[in-house]
């Protein structure tokens, strides 16, 4: 007799989150050697849980194939600026058909020609078919950042929060800067989300150890919030390899109940960590659970902060002419907003 016959197929799985620690490239060249670790650890990360419940999805965080270097925009178009798809996700998605699983990309500086003069800070989901969607950075770390979100062009037609519905659930992402906004994660699983993954590059001071840890905080209250599993691959560069800010690592797997499933050790280095995702629960939990529902009691009406702008689309901008000083100006205009 077949006991489950009647029942739902159970989706579980191991999801692993890979910090790197390596050289951040200085031009396009330099991005294949990068390529080339990510791909041995997804290797690793495989092998590993083999044994165990598998993997099928592996994490890697923000600038692990390129990081924004330069300065200027015209400085990171020249040397390491390239349009997706390219050479280093085919060959993740190679990786994804050898081991039926699904990657999110670290993040690289991307060109896109429908949108000339802007640069994005891009991460892909990619599985056994190919790319699934990519993600741009929609709240840049400014001023810091000259790299244009999407928020800010007046024609873009593209989901900013795309959601992708897998065989393991429904995935969407979000980078670093993005998570300082619970809006952003109010979005992704307003339009299906299931697990949210965290593509990082989170520095020291703000980082993984007390007496600060904004990253634990902000990666559980997001699962808390939402209802959601968190996989939160965060960049482990020594301060050698990315100057000015020492990379904490502590990459983590967080519940629905804001559970730490699986942390690695604070401090900089490669780390892989595995979890269990269990999306059978999830679903379960969102269709029966009454109370703590922050997704069904959601009161919209009651935020006017949400009917007018604040941070305005700036379609005025060149972004070209985008840099540190013309972000000051920008948030200056929006700190004196009435």
């Amino acid at each position: 007799m077949d006991l489950n016959s009647s029942s739902p197929a159970v989706i579980r799985f191991s999801a692993a989150a890979c910090q790197t620690d390596q050289p951040n490239p200085a031009t396009r060249g330099d991005m294949f050697r990068n390529t080339d670790r990510m791909l041995a650890m997804i290797d690793a990360a495989v092998a590993g849980a083999a044994p165990f419940l598998p993997v099928r999805l592996v994490v890697f965080p923000e600038f692990a194939h390129a990081a924004p270097v330069y300065a200027t925009v015209a400085e990171l178009r020249r040397r390491l600026a390239v349009p997706i798809p390219n050479e280093h996700t085919e060959r993740l998605a190679a990786k994804a058909r050898q081991h039926d699983i699904y990657i999110q990309s670290g993040s690289m500086i991307e060109e896109d020609p429908r949108w000339p003069g802007a640069l994005f800070n891009t991460t892909c989901l990619i599985g056994p078919q190919g790319i699934i969607y990519k993600y741009r950075k929609v709240n840049p770390w400014i001023p810091y950042e000259v790299h244009t979100s999407p928020h800010d062009l007046p024609d873009y037609d593209e989901p900013l929060f795309p959601v992708a519905d897998t065989p393991i659930g429904r995935i969407g992402c979000a980078i670093c800067y993005d998570w300082l906004f619970p809006e952003a994660m109010r979005q992704l699983v307003a339009d299906g989300a299931e697990v949210l993954v965290r593509v990082s590059a989170y520095m020291d001071p703000w980082g993984t150890t007390e007496p600060m840890n904004w990253w634990t905080i902000i990666n559980r209250a997001r699962a808390i919030e939402n209802i959601a599993f968190v996989v939160a691959a965060n960049q482990g560069a020594s301060l050698q390899h990315y100057p000015p800010y020492s990379w904490p690592g502590g990459s983590q797997v967080v519940d629905f109940d804001g559970r730490l499933l699986a942390e690695a050790s604070p401090g900089p280095g490669e780390r892989i960590v595995v979890a269990p995702i269990d999306i059978t629960a999830l679903r379960h939990e969102r269709a029966t659970r009454q109370g703590h529902h922050m997704i069904a009691h959601l009161r919209t009406e009651a935020y006017p902060v949400y009917r007018g702008s604040v941070f305005k689309p700036d379609g005025a901008d060149d972004a070209t002419e985008r840099s540190f000083d013309s972000n000051v100006r920008r948030i200056q205009r929006a700190k004196s907003k009435p």
